[in-house]
């Protein structure tokens, strides 16, 4: 099956590790030129080191969050490879308190990295955007969509990822430009697996991902290449007429479409 990434250039941020590690590999196997886009430079080059062997693939040290980086990710990608088709926006976090507890700077902090982020890098990738066509995938979370309580502030940068994302997509179609959204459940990451430790350090892990207590109809956590599997078929041709959405990858967990 031809994906359609022979020859292609993918920007994914937040690549050093989890989701965006495991994406990148994914897509530089199916034929496509990645950069990988940090902060930790170790990792970065550990990434590079693995992913090499199957393909073309840098990287770029760099914190989305600030300024000029944008521009200097773009900009040494078209440096690197001539010009982009694929800008996944992965960088994130996870920062939830009660609305009271939440400070004014963690709410700038949060929506600068989920949304103001995305926004430089998508600005600085559309000009090589709509000389080729292509896709922007931004990265959210299915708590978005249906916010619990005591998930401030990043269940609204969620959210706002995901109106972006559709009215991206219906502003960015007239150029060939597919906008779509991954939001993801409990999957299997530094975070969880932190969680994993602090809360029963006596299971293993296939026993800890299955407790009831996670809520999953499937009945697990899911793993990072499951993640990566959805995302690298939105960026593909096999998606190709694809626009606009935001798919749920949690396992049935979440409480919307």
């Amino acid at each position: 099956m031809d994906f359609g990434y022979e020859g292609k250039v993918a920007v994914i941020t937040g690549s050093s590790k989890g989701i965006g590690r495991e994406t990148s590999e994914q897509l530089v196997k199916l034929g496509a030129k990645v950069i990988l886009v940090a902060r930790g430079e170790e990792a970065l080059i550990e990434a590079k080191e693995e992913i090499s062997q199957y393909g073309e693939v840098d990287f770029i040290k760099a914190d989305v969050t600030e300024d000029g980086a944008a521009d200097k990710i773009i900009g040494g990608t078209v440096e690197k490879f001539g010009s982009i088709d694929i800008l996944i926006n992965n960088a994130g976090g996870s920062f939830a308190k009660a609305f009271d507890e939440v400070e004014i700077s963690d709410w700038e902090q949060d929506i600068d990295l989920k949304v103001m982020a995305a926004v430089r890098l998508s600005k600085a990738a559309l000009p090589y955007l709509k000389e080729r066509g292509g896709a922007i995938l931004n990265m959210t979370a299915v708590l978005g969509k249906t916010p619990p309580a005591s998930s401030l502030p990043t269940t609204v940068s969620r959210a706002a990822g995901m109106a972006m994302t559709k009215a991206m997509s219906k502003d960015l179609g007239q150029y060939g430009i597919r906008v779509n959204a991954v939001c993801i459940g409990l999957i299997k990451s530094d975070q969880i697996m932190k969680m994993w430790k602090d809360d029963a350090p006596d299971l293993s892990w296939e026993e800890y991902a299955r407790l009831d207590k996670h809520n999953i109809p499937l009945g697990r956590i899911g793993d990072t290449k499951e993640a990566a599997n959805v995302i690298t078929f939105l960026c593909s041709d096999l998606a190709s007429y694809v626009n606009g959405v935001a798919v749920n990858v949690d396992g049935g967990s979440g409480h919307a479409l």
